[in-house]
């Protein structure tokens, strides 16, 4: 037992002894094991508002001193206890937008959807780890002695373990184009945006209909999320709707299917382009989506293992798991860098500081300052939003939080006694730190580690 833990243990032991031990045991146990809670101090009081009379009043001395609350972050390696709400309700949203529930109606289940995972372009051969009828392959077999112009091996004949660290190393660094890496990153939010326009185009060009008969007749809407591959660069897992022209509440028209999306989108992820600038200081460049897209439909019930259509409840799922990820899967960090001196000690393998590297010294140049490269460098230069969607695809998460924080006012209401008068709480609350003590932060390890929920 660590110095730290019998230190806590014995601050524990003190703090039971005291008066307002329920209440600061309540203010920690309710956050359901959140790493990095919130610190807040003020009072707040709740009036009646038909006579204005005062109900209750209370403080942040209620709670030993200070009010505590959630971190809300959603990254699993900052907060599991967070980030299991944040995939919980993804995981809702990407649903309702599947099979309907949240104000999103049922009939929703019967409109063409796909599920589509649009990688990055190849920007250097890597190890990898190939599987064919259960068999793992060799990495990249080429015949003996081919070596690229600095003298390393082209090929790999290695089967390698699915814990290797090699996975996603460039076979050679110095042939692998880390500024292409790092400039697709920085317009893969824009790549996508175009990727959505042109689909539009494509699905009316199908139906024989102009853009703007299209917006008449019917609507696109997706949700997506960013994932990190090995090789420390995104793709992009989409469900894509095909509605009319009201959402998700309108039947979309006789001529839209499934197969007519699915060949849309083929069609589209090959043209989509966009020139990098600064040609005339790293060369030109012209980005555009990897060849390997995966197309599939969605069905509203589950399939058998070895069929091609995704079932709604595991594209959802697969969605709001990766929505809680970023590129520290991929074996980067999960905070900032500020100084080009921090990166000496990063606790990083030699693909990734290389990509951050490349991050650094493009950021620090006149021509790629917009692209604010050295603010996104732990996330390899990609500084988009990890789940987003469009807006008719189905509720919010703004939505999902509201209701659940209006469910649980109602719990408290009840408690006191306050169901059926109605009522309106006014306080002033303000920032006063965060974190645990030492005493707290075991205490919201044992709620962690029993499977405590948020709000309990």
């Amino acid at each position: 037992m660590t110095t730290a833990i019998v230190a806590g243990a014995a601050a524990l032991v003190t703090r039971a002894a005291e008066p307002d031990f329920a209440a600061w045991r309540r203010n920690i146990v309710r956050l359901g094991g959140c790493t990095n809670p919130i610190h807040l101090v003020g009072a707040a009081t709740v009036y009646d508002t038909t006579t204005g009379a005062t109900l209750l009043s209370y403080g942040s001395d209620v709670y030993g001193g200070r009010l505590l609350t959630s971190c809300g972050n959603r990254r699993a390696t900052v907060c599991p206890a967070c980030s299991g709400v944040y995939r919980a309700d993804t995981h809702q949203l990407v649903r309702a937008g599947l099979v309907g529930g949240k104000s999103i109606p049922e009939a929703v289940s019967g409109h063409p959807r796909v599920f589509a995972t649009l990688t990055a372009p190849s920007f250097g051969p890597v190890h990898t780890r190939r599987e064919r009828d259960g068999s793992v392959r060799a990495c990249r077999p080429r015949r003996a002695g081919e070596c690229c112009p600095h003298g390393t091996p082209t090929g790999c004949r290695e089967r390698h373990p699915a814990d290797d660290p090699r996975l996603g190393e460039p076979l050679c660094p110095r042939c692998y184009d880390y500024a292409g890496a790092v400039f697709w990153h920085a317009f893969a939010g824009r790549l996508w945006h175009r990727f959505g326009l042109e689909l539009r185009r494509e699905v009316a060009r199908r139906a024989g209909l102009s853009r703007t008969e299209f917006g008449e007749v019917a609507r696109l809407s997706y949700a997506k999320v960013a994932e990190y591959q090995r090789r420390g660069l995104v793709h992009f897992h989409a469900v894509i709707r095909l509605d009319g022209p009201d959402g998700p509440g309108s039947a979309p028209p006789g001529w839209a299917s499934v197969p007519l999306l699915d060949d849309a989108v083929r069609a589209v992820v090959g043209r989509v382009r966009l020139t990098a600038p600064g040609a005339d200081v790293v060369g030109p460049r012209v980005l555009c989506f990897g060849p390997q897209v995966d197309v599939r439909p969605v069905t509203s019930y589950r399939r058998g293992a070895g069929e091609r259509p995704a079932s709604a409840g595991a594209v959802a799922g697969y969605i709001a798991k990766y929505a809680t990820k970023g590129a520290e899967s991929a074996g980067a960090v999960d905070g900032r860098i500020h100084h080009a001196r921090d990166m000496v000690m990063l606790p990083v393998r030699a693909h990734v500081l290389r990509m951050i590297g490349t991050c650094w010294w493009l950021g620090g140049l006149p021509e790629f300052e917009p692209l604010g490269l050295r603010r996104w460098a732990h996330m390899l230069g990609y500084g988009g939003h990890f789940s987003t969607k469009s807006r008719r695809y189905s509720t919010t998460l703004t939505a999902l939080r509201q209701a659940r924080a209006d469910h649980r006012a109602e719990q408290q209401r009840a408690s006191l006694g306050l169901a059926d008068r109605p009522t309106v709480t006014v306080g002033e609350w303000r920032y006063a730190g965060r974190g645990y003590s030492p005493e707290a932060a075991l205490l919201a390890a044992s709620v962690r580690e029993s499977g405590g929920l948020h709000g309990a």
